[in-house]
């Protein structure tokens, strides 16, 4: 009750532990809606800046964060030192995967090592990382039980997946609705009656095993429609008279039973990537194989090599030998508009060339330095010099601040794969089409 009352008269001290993609936006709603909040991460940099301020995502404005500041409602740390301080604790840490598609959960278990040592009574925990079902349940809780606290009395324990969509301006964190599942009714309550005060609508399921599996289903659905489009642009370039882009328009068409997505020379962010091994993985434990859904990933996972291999076959069509040719690559980031370059496809298209090729350029404006295999790459400034010198201008990600039509005008050869040009042209080769 008194935890209750804390939060609905927003007396509660809320914190966040990881201010990456999905706690900094997160810290900035909780505080906006007007709780004072600690944030916590063990990357001190990232501490540093908060505390002076600045952010380094484009989902959060450097203003926000200072005023929150100002307002006395955002403190960050680099230590757990003020977790006792804290009524609700959000787990917001990375959810990656190992070299051989495992999930690693090593920042979740961390967390909440370093939680369970320092809580008391009264306290809701909420995590937020994407992992694959039965996580809050079998893996933080024993964790967090060695605190000698009771579940459902002495401590509360939640799942809220996060709905993070870096650069999307329309469906924020107070706008996109959150799911709930505690592991007792009192826990789902909690932390109900807590994010609607920082959300428009919750939508309370019956347990943190149902909240963890909707979360897998959402980014594995497009994961597998990425891969049907992938695999039907690979169809279209074999029959050799089929735009694939053409089609998909003509299908979006329909007004009922269809929705369209797009296909592109592979995927990249945590989610859409991730999701289908963390699943497969779990489905494993109960004698279970995820065929469907591994094979989608599989597909989506061949789209840069298959993408590196038709520019080598640009490169022959035109009398340039791959071992002199010098490429350059517009895009680094995983999705249009954004900085991210987890898991880019630019990085493996890259780590593909390396060494097969004379030289390797690419530009990104939100992408100042990549790094690739140990070795560091630098955005180049785009020119007409440099366009008329490069053998070949791939497009990997279609950002809107680039001017297609100087572009077309300024390359030798492009190869769009994100049918960005939209326009017919000798020079121009597309993804899923080998209409010229």
């Amino acid at each position: 009750m008194e935890l209750k009352e804390k939060i609905l008269k927003k007396e509660a001290i809320v914190g966040v532990v990881g201010l990456g993609y999905v706690g900094l936006p997160l810290i900035i709603a909780i505080g906006e809606a007007g709780f004072k909040t600690i944030g916590i991460d063990t990357d001190k940099e990232k501490v540093a800046k908060v505390k002076r301020g600045e952010s380094y995502l484009e989902d959060v404005k450097s203003e926000e964060i200072k005023n929150l500041i100002k307002k006395g409602l955002l403190k960050a740390y680099n230590t757990y030192e003020k977790i006792e301080e804290c009524d609700i604790i959000n787990i917001a840490v990375p959810t990656p995967f190992t070299p051989t598609k495992d999930p690693d959960i090593s920042s979740i278990i961390d967390a909440g090592k370093e939680i369970s040592k320092r809580m008391r009574k009264g306290q809701l925990i909420i995590l937020r990382s994407t992992t694959y079902p039965e996580t809050t349940e079998k893996v933080l809780k024993p964790i967090l039980d060695k605190s000698g606290l009771k579940i459902g009395k002495d401590y509360f324990l939640s799942f809220a997946p996060e709905r993070i969509d870096p650069g999307n301006k329309i469906w924020t964190i107070k706008n996109t609705p959150v799911v709930v599942g505690g592991v007792t009714e009192k826990c789902t309550y909690l932390t109900k009656i807590f994010y609607e005060k920082i959300v428009n609508k919750v939508v309370p399921v019956s347990s943190p095993r149902v909240a963890e599996m909707a979360k897998l289903l959402e980014n594995i659905f497009r994961s597998v429609n990425i891969a049907l489009v992938n695999e039907l642009a690979l169809l279209c370039e074999r029959m050799g008279n089929i735009n694939v882009w053409e089609v998909i328009s003509a299908a979006s068409t329909k007004p009922f039973g269809f929705m369209p997505f797009y296909p592109g020379p592979g995927i990249g962010g945590h989610c859409i990537l991730v999701d289908p091994y963390y699943l497969s993985w779990k489905a494993k434990e109960y004698d279970f194989h995820l065929n469907f859904i591994e094979l989608a990933a599989e597909t989506n996972e061949y789209m840069p090599f298959f993408v590196v291999n038709k520019l080598f076959d640009i490169l022959g069509q035109n009398k340039v030998k791959i071992k002199d040719a010098e490429i350059l690559i517009l895009g680094a980031a995983f999705k249009r508009d954004v900085s991210d370059t987890r898991n880019s496809p630019t990085i493996k298209i890259i780590s593909l060339l390396e060494g097969k090729v004379k030289k390797i350029y690419y530009n990104d404006p939100y992408v100042p330095t990549l790094k690739v295999n140990n070795k560091e790459y630098h955005s180049v400034k785009l020119s007409k010099n440099l366009l008329k010198k490069v053998d070949c201008v791939l497009i990997a990600t279609d950002h809107s601040i680039y001017n297609y039509n100087w572009l077309l005008e300024n390359a030798r050869l492009i190869f769009d794969t994100r049918n960005a040009i939209k326009k017919k042209n000798k020079k121009v080769y597309l993804l899923g089409c080998n209409i010229f």
